[in-house]
């Protein structure tokens, strides 16, 4: 019995080894022949790019880009190259190719809006990367057509590891901001910034620009058609500006001016919290979330919304701009006497103001403080200006404002305005204030704090986090 039992064992062990190769032997799955075929068609014609310090040429940043047809002209971010655009006199640009070989940048044209650059440098593309583009202000040539879970391919130098090409699908547009992005699911990292993204047959879908940090593989593509219509302003041999510090002011004053109509079109929506009303605005480009913390063991209730846009421009490292967000906070008293509740009320206000006194890109705040009162309402008001040191016209803005009608509720609300002009600015903030009020209910006639079309998360950090710019979720392939 034990001999037949031995046996079987060995005969059942003879089968799982010649039935299943050993881990160690088993081959890593083996890239898609379009990756392979890409690559090896576009190797030549990708590049890296990398901005130094003059003083010592230490690597400040680095990203990616890609030679356009047989041209020397080279498209990559704006983000990527954005120091030498602003501070020339500190910053260079280096480019090294698939094979090593190096050589200088000069840096010809940008579109800040749509975080795109061009490039020029002392060699031609050998034609792959190929985006037809309008010639003398001629009709723009059609360009490629993209459907949902088609196969697409990001090429670029992550975490500058070396040049790689990844895979992924297209996945529609994202119409969060003011201008279109597409939604790649694919890997697109650190590095891969200003690389293309081609199509299987090699037409050029997009460029590389940011993914979510807070998603598996949510990844974003500036549209081809920007990359056109930039190509169409450059030729090879133009002279590029002397300074570009102007033509950055314009592109961003002329985005505020289509951000603040598009917000204002329409007049601000009008919340309940507690019992004030608070202007709010819900669109593609601005969300809201709110929040309760009514735990029983507090001696008093908060109740808060913030909105925010999901978008902003890019313009340094220390500056993004074109950013809107809304806040507002109650509170309710329950069990503190009328001087820890103005105690409480107070430093609420106190801890939203903040000093600008050393930046680099904007000016001290110039504050107004009132007492002001309007509908049903009496408000503490504050209202600070800051211009920027580099762009003309552009300031921004905060309101800050606290309810003094009652001492045993708070309603404290703020707005905070980034990159716009002096008379948008104001007049953001006078429809925002208009739409401050309170009701006339009493607290056994107020319902639930928060009104039920406002989206609730779990705790108030969490809200707070997600109602700040794009550069706490959204993260630059750079």
């Amino acid at each position: 019995m034990s001999f037949s039992y031995r046996l079987l064992t060995r005969a059942i062990a003879l089968a799982i080894s010649l039935s299943m190769p050993a881990l160690a032997e088993t081959a890593p799955p083996l890239p898609s022949s379009a990756a392979q075929q890409l690559y090896a068609s576009a190797q030549q014609d990708l590049l890296q790019l990398r901005v130094l310090l003059k003083n010592g040429n230490s690597q400040s940043s680095v990203g990616s880009g890609f030679l356009i047809g047989n041209s020397n002209l080279v498209v990559t971010n704006f983000h990527v190259v954005s120091q030498i655009a602003l501070e020339p006199e500190t910053y260079f640009g280096e480019y090294k190719d698939t094979s090593g070989k190096s050589g200088a940048l000069e840096l010809l044209a940008v579109d800040v809006l749509h975080d795109l650059a061009v490039v020029r440098i002392a060699r031609n593309g050998s034609g792959f990367f190929k985006v037809p583009h309008a010639v003398n202000g001629g009709e723009q040539p059609a360009l490629v057509k993209l459907n949902q879970g088609q196969h697409l391919y990001s090429l670029g130098n992550p975490l500058d590891l070396g040049f790689t090409i990844s895979e992924g699908t297209y996945n529609g547009i994202s119409a969060r901001g003011f201008s279109d992005q597409l939604m790649f699911t694919g890997p697109v990292n650190a590095g891969m910034s200003g690389g293309p993204n081609v199509t299987a047959d090699g037409q050029v879908a997009g460029v590389n620009v940011a993914h979510r940090r807070d998603g598996e593989l949510v990844s974003f593509l500036v549209p081809v058609r920007y990359v056109q219509a930039l190509l169409a302003r450059v030729t090879g041999d133009m002279t590029p500006p002397t300074d570009f510090k102007p033509v950055i002011g314009e592109q961003l004053l002329e985005h505020q001016a289509v951000m603040v109509d598009k917000l204002l079109e329409k007049p601000f929506s009008i919340k309940d919290l507690g019992l004030y009303r608070v202007p709010v605005r819900e669109s593609d480009q601005v969300r809201c979330w709110g929040n309760t913390d009514s735990s029983a063991k507090k001696a008093y209730t908060i109740a808060s919304i913030n909105c925010s846009m999901e978008s902003a421009i890019f313009v340094s490292g220390d500056m993004q701009t074109g950013h809107i967000s809304m806040h507002h906070k109650y509170a309710h008293n329950k069990n503190l006497n009328a001087m820890q509740f103005a105690q409480l009320a107070t430093n609420m206000f106190n801890g939203q103001v903040y000093s600008t006194a050393k930046s680099e890109t904007i000016t001290p705040a110039a504050c107004t403080e009132d007492f002001i009162k309007h509908n049903n309402i009496s408000l503490r008001a504050l209202v600070c200006a800051e211009a920027y040191h580099k762009f003309k016209e552009l300031y921004d803005f905060t309101l800050i404002t606290a309810s003094t009608d009652d001492s045993q509720k708070s309603l404290q609300s703020m707005i905070n305005i980034q990159g716009v002009s002096y008379g948008n600015g104001m007049k953001l903030i006078n429809q925002f204030l208009q739409g401050i009020d309170r009701t006339t209910k009493t607290d056994d006639e107020t319902k639930p704090v928060l009104d039920d079309s406002i989206k609730t998360d779990a705790s108030d950090t969490s809200n707070t986090e997600s109602a700040q710019n794009k550069s706490d979720t959204m993260e630059a392939a750079q």
